[in-house]
């Protein structure tokens, strides 16, 4: 049996993009940090997003049924640990500029990508629900530099241009 820090330290090192995932609608504006997302298909766009059952707002997510994956770039460290902290749902959106596109799900206004999306079906797996995304809208920004996670901790990727 494979134990559980064992586990985690080996997924430690597998690197991953910083996304903060946001939703919005009758229960309200709510947001989470999360490396557990991937594309699925082009045809139709779809994503897929995994996140804890146990977090206080996975209920609100399922009730919105409408997220959107915000793709960070390497200046946007300070959110991702916003929205991986214990402050309350607002005090996290204080922390960049927020606007919104066909769902009404908060896009931040300078990630690397958007992906607006509808949750079309979810899957529990032991501690996580898996969202399986029907992407409606997306908005792209131009940056040089994206942020992974990568063996605990942040860091950037991608070219920086030299002038």
């Amino acid at each position: 049996m494979i134990e559980v820090t064992d586990f985690r330290n080996g997924m430690s090192l597998l690197t991953g993009a910083v996304n903060v995932i946001t939703t919005a609608g009758m229960s309200g504006r709510y947001g989470f940090t999360a490396s557990s997302v991937c594309s699925v298909t082009d045809t139709p766009p779809t994503l897929l997003v995994c996140m804890n059952r146990a977090s206080s707002s996975h209920a609100h997510f399922i009730e919105n049924k409408v997220l959107t994956v915000n793709v960070l770039g390497a200046q946007h460290q300070h959110i991702s640990q916003a929205f991986s902290s214990k402050m309350t749902a607002e005090e996290r959106f204080e922390n960049g500029t927020w606007t919104e596109l066909a769902t009404g799900a908060p896009v931040l206004e300078d990630s690397l990508v958007s992906f607006d999306c509808q949750i079309e079906q979810i899957q529990e797996v032991g501690t996580h629900a898996i969202f399986i995304c029907r992407i409606v809208d997306i908005q792209q920004n131009q940056h040089e530099q994206g942020l992974v996670y990568f063996n605990r901790a942040y860091h950037p990727v991608g070219q920086v241009k030299i002038a």
